[in-house]
């Protein structure tokens, strides 16, 4: 697919500089020279439609838990710190799908915030969708995995944060990143969308599963949509990838052929499925249907959705 890196968070070619994340000293440079993106909670700190970046001696970041090092943008060393410690006097949210509140540190001016990347990623540049990206995924997997998978003991971090290491059992451990294939099935003129039932009202989304140890893409797409939907799948093609931090996957965007029509969903997995044409797919995605939503933009469902209609998936 032409247009594959073109996806949100993908493709801005971000020179991570892993070749420097071993030299302590030359990180304690970096780190005094260059800027910080803050993180409050998975939540990037931004102004308007871009990233916001501290400096590494700010009040806020010298109460960061972790930094990790992204890598270098037009010349500039470029961290991620962790924040979340911080109290807000403000509203969070509820940890619903989508958390819309803002909150608002008192050491910063009062037209930044920490918001929701979900809804700033289509806003972003895809060099700060990428670096937020980056950070996002990083540090959760931090806050997530401070113990050692093999002793129990508390594990430190190294390697500028790409890695974190056991004192006493001597074990490295590194960041996870979970792969999911997400499937673009058509028979004919129409292709298959599902809901899950703890979505928003309206919300339909291509079908989608995590890849199991010892299998292939082609062979969870498969199993994938024979599972949540009772339908078997001729061959498989992958069309494009997408980082998406919430927690921590690699959407991996594959086009499959339909063999059986007849729907049988597994209650489990999906609360509804159904075939949508063309016709209607083009009213979804202007908003015009009466019962299914667009996609949100910039996810790699709305992606493969958008071009599968524009007839440019080769």
């Amino acid at each position: 697919m032409k247009l594959a890196e073109s996806v949100i968070f993908g493709g801005s070619g971000l020179d991570r500089a892993a070749h420097l994340r071993s030299d302590a000293g030359v990180m304690q440079t970096l780190r005094a020279e260059g800027r910080v993106l803050a993180l409050w909670r998975g939540k990037p700190l931004v102004e308007e439609d871009a990233l916001v970046w501290l400096g590494s001696g700010h009040p806020v970041i010298g109460t960061a838990a972790t930094s990790v090092f992204l890598g270098m943008d037009a010349g500039a060393a470029c961290f991620a710190a962790d924040v979340s410690a911080w109290e807000p006097d403000t509203e969070t949210g509820d940890g619903g799908f989508f958390d819309a509140t803002v909150q608002r540190h008192p050491d910063l001016p009062p037209t930044t915030g920490f918001a929701e990347l979900r809804g700033l990623m289509t806003r972003l540049s895809p060099r700060e969708a990428e670096l937020a990206a980056t950070a996002k995924a990083i540090l959760t997997w931090h806050a997530t995995h401070g113990f050692c998978a093999a002793c129990g003991e508390a594990s430190v971090a190294t390697m500028a944060g790409w890695q974190r290491d056991c004192p006493a059992c001597r074990s490295h451990h590194f960041p996870r990143t979970d792969p999911v294939v997400i499937m673009l099935v058509t028979r004919g003129n129409s292709v298959l969308l599902g809901r899950n039932e703890n979505w928003p009202e309206g919300m339909f989304s291509l079908l989608a599963g995590f890849i199991e140890p010892g299998e292939t893409i082609e062979a969870a797409v498969r199993r994938e949509v024979q599972e949540e939907a009772g339908i078997l799948c001729g061959p498989v093609r992958y069309l494009a990838s997408q980082p998406w931090p919430f927690p921590a996957s690699l959407m991996l965007g594959a086009q499959t052929e339909a063999q059986t029509e007849a729907i049988t969903i597994d209650p489990a997995e999906l609360q509804e499925a159904l075939w949508v044409t063309r016709e209607e797919m083009v009213e979804v995605m202007a908003g015009l249907h009466p019962r299914i939503k667009p996609t949100r933009k910039g996810a790699i469902a709305h992606f493969l959705l958008q071009h599968w209609l524009a007839d440019q998936l080769d």
